[in-house]
This record gives structure tokens, C-alpha cells and sequence, in this order.
């Protein structure tokens, strides 16, 4: 069987870059590209040691640790031993996760699990059939893009998941519960008092809200219009607010100051004392994970301490 060497290098040199590439998305860290290529280069040569006397040590755990670590410290640098230890791990994790999407998208395609592990086999060492290398070459862009968009939606889950908080909001008496996500662009005040405005998405509870907030929901363009007039008690605490979103610069919403909001975050609740609710009939969330956008401004109020 003829092995082309020059084409499994190649191959393995834009792996190993690309896997590098990959780690320095998840770690959000920069680099320059040379320094990547360079690392390519260098854990491409495990493949010209098979060809060498040095062949029984090319395979061997330490040899391919020692290459790693070569190859992280030339992109990355070294800067403090918990930096190094998170980029040698990450780009494990990146090559694992590659390397088993490879490995499983291989057998869930093969019929014969002996043909299709000798296969798989000769394809991580370097050889195999045009076959084997074919799927690699396919597969391979395939799953680095998969791992990619997987590492970047656990990230906005997790950054949402920091900015996540519980709401208990009070109108007329009455208390509701809810979950907030703390928006940076949300930057929206009462220009008068300054009060800062939230949204709530009131779609699953407009039935158990007083009727003049039904309305205030329902029908604001008429309420801001005076076509439906509120009672006394809740036209006090309505604003009218100028409201600029894109392809409409001159919107007007409603404000409601409720009786009482309250946050919890991180173990600790917030009472606001300034803060406006703007209700929306929309879902704020397609997974209904929240169904608050809360105002950063409203998270300075007065902190206390839950007890444990």
C-alpha cells in the first residue's frame, strides 16, 4: 500500500492547527497566527517520527503529552502555571470532543464493526485507505464546526445564566414571581423622575392582573390616547415614556410604578425603591427561561443578606 507522507503531514499539521485555533476561540485568547501555524508544524512532526528509528517512542503517552505542551506554550505563551494548565486542558477537550464526534459519526455509518475499527484505526495513525482519509477530511471540518457552535452556545448560557435573578413584583396587593435577566442594553429611564423601566412579558398572567392593567397590557396606544381612562389609583403611578427601538425612532410606552419589587441574586435580595414595569404581551425568551428584562440599575438598591 502506497503512504503518501507529504499528504498525511499536511493533513495533520491543519488538524493540529485548526484544534489550536479552536482553543483559543473557547479561552477567548488572543494570539497571532504564526505562532498557531507553528504549533501546527510542530505536533505535525509525531508523524515524521514513524518513519524514523525513534518510530517506538512516537505513540508513547509521554511523547504525545511533551508535544502538547511544546505546542501550547509556542501559541499561548506561558504567563502563571494555571494559565498553561487551562490551555493544555482546554485543547485536550477540544480534541477529545472532535475525536469522538469522528469516532461516532464512523460507527453509527459502518455495518461491520471489525472492518470499521481497523479502519478508524489506520486513519488516527496516520495511514489507511483513500476511504478512511476521505471521511477524516470530511468529517473532520464537520465536527470542528459542531464543537465550535456548541462551545459558543454553552457560553451565551452561561453568561445568561450569571445574569439570570428571581423577581417577586407586588401590584394591587397582589405578589408575582418571576424570572429577570439582567440586560447591560437595557438603558431606558423615566426621563423625568429617572426612575429606571423594566419589562414584563405578562402573556400567561394577564388574566390575574387587575383590569386596568389587563387594559394598560392589552390596549396601551388607547390608554396613552385617553380613549380608555384608568381608575385614580393607577393613573398616579403611570408614565408615559418615549420609547426609540429600530425602523420606529418616536414610540411611546407605558410605565407602571408597582407596590413593591424585590430581586434575588446571589443569595442576596434587593429591594428597589425606584423602578417602573412596562408590560408586553410578547415572550421575551422562546424557551420562557425568563420573562423579565431587568434594568442594571435596579440591582444598586438596598442589599440583604438571605439566611443560610
Amino acid at each position: 500500500m502506497a503512504v503518501y507522507l507529504d499528504i498525511i503531514w499536511l493533513l495533520n499539521f491543519l488538524f493540529d492547527s485548526l484544534l489550536l485555533y479552536l482553543t483559543a476561540l473557547v479561552l477567548k485568547r488572543d494570539f497571532h497566527y504564526w505562532r498557531l501555524f507553528l504549533g501546527g508544524i510542530i505536533g505535525s512532526f509525531i508523524i515524521i517520527l514513524t518513519i524514523t528509528p525513534l518510530n517506538a517512542y512516537s505513540g508513547h503517552p509521554i511523547v504525545k503529552l511533551l508535544f502538547s505542551v511544546i505546542m501550547v506554550l509556542t501559541v499561548f505563551g506561558y504567563k502563571r502555571f494555571k494559565y498553561f494548565i487551562s490551555g493544555l486542558m482546554t485543547f485536550y477537550l477540544t480534541t477529545f470532543l472532535i475525536g469522538g464526534s469522528l469516532m461516532g459519526i464512523h460507527y453509527f455509518v459502518q455495518f461491520d464493526m471489525n472492518l470499521s475499527s481497523s479502519v478508524f484505526m489506520a486513519s488516527v495513525k496516520g495511514f489507511g485507505d483513500p476511504i478512511s482519509w476521505l471521511f477524516v477530511v470530511i468529517g473532520f471540518p464537520l465536527a470542528w464546526q459542531f464543537s465550535k457552535r456548541n462551545f459558543e452556545r454553552i457560553e451565551v448560557a452561561k453568561i445568561q445564566f450569571n445574569q439570570k435573578v428571581l423577581l417577586e413584583i407586588v401590584l394591587g396587593g397582589k405578589s408575582y414571581n418571576f424570572t429577570g435577566l439582567v440586560d447591560s442594553g437595557n438603558q431606558l429611564y423615566d426621563p423625568i423622575s429617572k426612575m429606571p423601566v423594566m419589562f414584563l412579558s405578562v402573556k400567561k398572567i394577564i388574566e390575574e392582573l387587575p383590569e386596568a392593567l389587563k387594559e394598560v397590557a392589552l390596549s396601551s396606544e388607547q390608554v396613552i390616547m385617553g380613549n380608555k381612562p384608568l381608575a385614580p389609583e393607577w393613573e398616579n403611578r403611570m408614565r408615559v415614556i418615549p420609547y426609540k427601538v429600530l425602523g420606529k425612532e418616536h414610540q411611546l410606552i407605558i410605565a407602571i410604578k408597582p407596590d413593591d419589587i424585590i430581586i434575588t441574586q446571589n443569595r442576596e435580595t434587593i429591594k428597589v425603591d425606584k423602578g417602573l414595569v412596562s408590560f408586553t404581551m410578547q415572550e421575551l425568551s422562546s424557551d420562557d427561561s425568563f420573562q423579565c428584562i431587568v434594568h442594571p440599575k435596579m440591582l444598586n438598591g438596598i442589599r440583604k443578606a438571605e439566611p443560610a
